[in-house]
C-alpha cells in the first residue's frame, strides 16, 4: 500500500512536466539466479517474471500498468489523439473475393467493427449475406476468425476461432446452405492448415496437455489428423507424427482437384532453414518422399498439373525458381526448371484461370508476370503504381482473378484481372477522407557500416524543410526472410498530418533481395541488421531530415529485438524507442512456447560457445548498462501473447528501469486480452493512441487536429463517458 501511495504522489508532482523530472519507478524484486554458459556466469535476477501465471507477476504487472497509465493520462492531447485515430480508421474495408463453385466470399469491416465480417453471395451480382460475424463470438470483441476453408463441393466450411490474441485455435464446421453450425469441434489446433479431401479434411494439432501450464512452456509432438465430417474429434485418424523429433512442424495441404495430399516437415529448432516434402495419392495410406531430408532449402508446392507438381524452391537458387516434377518419378534429378531464377526475388507464385502467376520484388516493389503452366512467359500485369500487389489465385476454370494493390499513400484497392484480355479493372476502391496528393513517397539508398546499399522509404508532407527538425519515426524488422513492403496504414496518417516523416527501412535479414539478403542478417550476421538501422538514422540526420532529439524508432517481435539492441548500442542516437512484443532475452528465447522454432534464425545459447557469445553480444536484456541515459521508452506487450511470451518485455523493463539514469521516462504497457498484436479494432486504437501520445510528448510535438463537427464531438464525448463507466 505504501508503494502505491508513493507512486501516486510522485506522479502528481510532475503531472504537467513529465519530461523534465526523473521518475520513481515501482521496485522490482530480484532473485539470486546465475547461469553458466561455457564457463561464463550470467546473472538472471528477474527470472521470477518468466512465470506469467504467478500472483507475484500479476501484482508486478498491475503496478507497472498503474504507473504507466498514470503517466499517459497526464498527456493533455491523448484523448483527442485517440478520437482522431478512430475517425481516420472509420471507413469500410474490403478483402478481395474468392470463389468456390457459384459462391463468392469476402471480408468486410464497416469501419470500427472489432473484427471483419465474412460475407457470401451467389455470383458477383448476388446480394451479400453475413456468413460469420466474429463480433458476436465474444462480448468484448477479442475473439477472432482465424481460419476459413470451403470444401470442393461448397457444401461445408471449416472455420477457426482464436481467443484474446492467442495462437491456439479451435476449429468448427458449418453447412453453407443452411449456415448451420455442426457439432464438430476440434481443439488444440496450432500451426495448421485446413486441407479438404472428400467428406473430411486434414489439420495439425498438439496433444492435449495434462497440465495447462504446459501451454506456456512446451509445444511438442505436432501431429496431423484427418477429420471426417459429423464425427467427434476422438475418432479422428492420426495421419502423421514423429515421436523421435518432438519439435518438428508437420502440415498437410491438398491439391485443388484433391487427387494429392502433400506433407511439409520442418525442423527449425535444430537450426535447419528448409523443409522435407512428401506426397500421397488420394486413398493411399503412406506418404512418399519428394525431398526426403530436411536441409537448408525450402520446397513449396504451388499446384498440380495432372500428375505433375509445380514447386517453388530456393535449391541452388537463392532468389527462388519454379520447377516441375512428375508424381511417377519425383526424384530431384528428374526435375525440370520451368521458370528460372531471376535477379529479383520471387515472393510467391500461384495459379488461377489456367495460368501461373509469379510475383517478384524489384527494389521493394511488386512485379507480376503471367506464365503458361509449362512456364512459358506470356505477359506482365500492369499495376497502377509502384507498391505491393497480392492475390491472383483461383480455380483452373476461372475467367478472372482478383488482386489487391496498396502503397504508403495508396489505400488497399481491389482489382479484377481478366485472363483473356489481360486487363485490370477496379473492383472496389475504398472511400476515406484522405488526400494522397498532399503527401509524397521517395525511396532512398544509403551505405551501411560495411558498405552494403540499404533501401529506405520516406513518407511525408510535400514541401517539408530539410532543416533537421522534422519529427521522424523509423520502422524496421530485419529477419526471418520477411519483407517490409509498401502498404497503407491509416494510423500513420495521424503522424503524417502532424509533420512527421515515416521512414521504413528494408534491413538485411528480410527477403527484399532474396535468400542472400536474408542470410546477411541472420545468426552470426545479425549485427548487420542493427548496423543497417543505425546507418539509416545517421543518414536521416546527415541529410537534414531530422536530428537525434526528433528521432524515434519502432519495431515489433523480431523488430522489437531490433529496437532493444539498437537502443543498447547507440542510446544517444534516438530520443524515443518503441519496442513491441520483442524478443529481448536471446539466451532463453528457445525455452518458451514455440521459441525453439527461431533457433534456425538466431542460433542457440546452448548449441556452442560461438553461438552463445554471438547472442550474448547483442541480447537487449544483457546489454543494458548501469548509469546510461536511454531514450524515452514505451515497451508494449500483452498478457495472451503465446508466441513471444511477455516475460521478454517484463524482464527487459525491470532491468531498464533499474539501470537507466536519465530523465527520459522508461515504461511498460501490458495489454489485456490481446496477443502478438491487437486482438480487436478497439484495442488497436487504444494502444496506438497511447504509443503515439508518448511519442509526440517526448519528441516535443504538440498536435493540432482538424476541427470536428458538433455532432461528432458530442458522440465522442458520450463514448468517452460510456467507457469511463465501464
Amino acid at each position: 500500500m505504501r508503494t502505491r501511495i508513493f507512486i501516486f504522489v510522485s506522479l502528481s508532482a510532475f503531472a504537467l512536466n513529465c519530461a523534465s523530472q526523473k521518475l520513481k519507478y515501482p521496485k522490482t524484486a530480484k532473485v539470486d539466479q546465475v547461469d553458466n554458459y561455457f564457463g561464463v556466469e550470467v546473472r538472471d535476477e528477474y527470472r521470477w517474471l518468466e512465470d506469467d501465471t504467478s500472483a507475484a507477476t500479476a501484482k508486478w504487472v498491475e503496478e507497472q500498468n498503474k504507473f504507466t497509465f498514470a503517466y499517459l493520462e497526464q498527456i493533455p492531447f491523448r484523448s483527442a489523439l485517440k478520437a482522431r485515430l478512430a475517425e481516420i480508421y472509420n471507413y469500410p474495408k474490403y478483402s478481395a473475393p474468392f470463389r468456390k463453385g457459384d459462391l463468392f466470399f469476402f471480408y468486410k469491416n464497416d469501419g470500427l467493427q472489432n473484427q471483419s465480417v465474412l460475407y457470401v453471395q451467389k455470383g458477383l451480382d448476388g446480394a451479400p449475406e453475413v456468413l460469420l460475424d466474429p463480433n458476436t463470438f465474444s462480448e468484448d470483441g477479442t475473439t477472432k476468425l482465424s481460419a476459413f476453408a470451403v470444401s470442393k463441393d461448397a457444401k461445408y466450411a471449416v472455420y477457426g476461432v482464436s481467443k484474446a490474441g492467442s495462437d491456439w485455435q479451435t476449429y468448427f464446421v458449418m453447412e453453407l446452405e443452411t449456415k448451420k453450425k455442426l457439432p464438430d469441434t476440434l481443439n488444440w489446433v496450432k500451426v495448421s492448415g485446413v486441407a479438404w479431401e472428400g467428406d473430411g479434411f486434414y489439420y495439425s494439432r498438439y496433444p492435449e496437455p495434462s497440465d495447462k501450464k504446459e501451454l506456456s512452456a512446451k509445444n511438442e509432438f505436432h501431429q496431423v489428423y484427418y477429420h471426417k465430417i459429423g464425427t467427434p474429434q476422438s475418432q479422428d485418424a492420426l495421419v502423421y507424427e514423429d515421436r523421435a523429433n518432438p519439435q518438428r512442424f508437420h502440415v498437410v495441404f491438398t491439391s485443388e482437384d484433391e487427387r494429392f495430399a502433400f506433407l511439409s516437415v520442418s525442423d527449425r529448432g535444430s537450426g535447419k532453414q528448409g523443409n522435407a516434402l512428401f506426397f500421397k495419392r488420394r486413398g493411399e495410406k503412406t506418404f512418399k518422399p519428394i525431398v526426403a531430408e530436411i536441409g537448408e532449402f525450402s520446397y513449396n508446392v504451388i499446384d498440380n498439373v495432372g500428375d505433375d507438381f509445380l514447386i517453388v524452391t530456393n535449391h541452388d537458387a537463392p532468389n527462388e525458381k519454379i520447377v516441375r516434377c512428375s508424381a511417377q518419378n519425383p526424384d530431384m534429378k528428374n526435375w525440370k526448371t520451368i521458370v528460372p531464377e531471376k535477379p529479383e526475388a520471387l515472393q510467391y507464385a500461384t495459379t488461377g484461370g489456367g495460368k501461373l502467376f509469379a510475383l517478384y520484388m524489384k527494389d521493394v516493389s511488386t512485379r507480376v508476370y503471367v506464365h503458361s503452366l509449362d512456364g512459358a512467359f506470356e505477359n506482365e500485369v500492369e499495376l497502377p503504381a509502384l507498391g505491393t500487389a497480392s492475390g491472383f489465385g483461383g480455380a483452373p476454370d476461372d475467367k478472372f482473378v482478383f488482386y489487391a494493390f496498396t502503397s504508403f499513400t495508396f489505400p488497399p484497392t481491389i482489382y479484377r484481372y481478366d485472363i483473356e484480355t489481360r486487363k485490370s479493372t477496379v473492383f472496389h476502391k475504398p472511400d476515406l477522407k484522405f488526400k494522397p496528393d498532399d503527401y509524397e513517397t521517395k525511396q532512398v539508398f544509403f551505405p551501411s557500416k560495411d558498405g552494403a546499399k540499404i533501401p529506405m522509404f520516406l513518407v511525408h508532407k510535400k514541401g517539408i524543410p530539410r532543416d533537421g527538425k522534422n519529427p521522424t519515426l523509423m520502422y524496421g524488422y530485419g529477419g526471418f526472410n520477411v519483407s517490409l513492403l509498401p502498404s497503407f496504414n491509416p494510423f500513420n496518417i495521424a503522424l503524417l498530418e502532424q509533420g512527421f516523416i515515416y521512414a521504413q527501412v528494408n534491413l538485411r535479414g528480410g527477403n527484399e533481395y532474396g535468400e542472400a539478403w536474408h542470410k546477411a542478417g541472420m545468426k552470426f550476421n545479425k549485427q548487420n541488421v542493427f548496423d543497417d538501422f543505425i546507418a539509416g538514422a545517421e543518414y536521416l540526420i546527415k541529410e537534414g531530415y531530422t536530428c537525434s532529439e526528433k528521432l524515434a524508432m519502432r519495431g515489433g517481435s523480431n523488430g522489437g529485438l531490433l529496437v532493444g539492441a539498437v537502443m543498447c548500442q547507440r542510446p544517444e542516437l534516438f530520443k524515443v524507442a518503441l519496442p513491441a512484443v520483442g524478443v529481448m532475452d536471446m539466451l532463453r528465447f528457445h525455452k518458451f512456447t514455440i521459441g525453439w522454432n527461431w533457433i534456425a534464425e538466431y542460433g542457440s545459447s546452448e548449441a556452442s560457445k560461438e553461438e552463445f557469445e554471438n547472442l550474448y553480444k547483442y541480447s537487449p536484456l544483457h546489454n543494458l548498462k548501469e548509469g546510461v541515459s536511454y531514450p524515452a521508452t514505451l515497451i508494449t506487450t500483452a498478457d495472451h501473447d503465446d508466441r513471444v511470451v511477455p516475460a521478454h518485455s517484463f524482464k527487459f523493463a525491470a532491468a531498464l528501469q533499474e539501470k537507466h539514469r536519465g530523465e527520459n521516462p522508461v515504461l511498460i504497457r501490458v495489454a489485456t486480452k490481446s496477443g502478438h498484436g491487437a486482438s480487436s479494432t478497439e484495442k488497436a486504437i487504444e494502444e496506438t493512441a497511447d504509443v503515439f501520445a508518448f511519442l509526440m510528448r517526448n519528441l516535443g510535438v504538440e498536435p493540432k487536429f482538424p476541427p470536428r463537427s458538433d455532432e461528432k464531438e458530442r458522440d465522442w464525448r458520450q463514448d468517452e463517458k460510456r467507457r469511463a463507466r465501464l
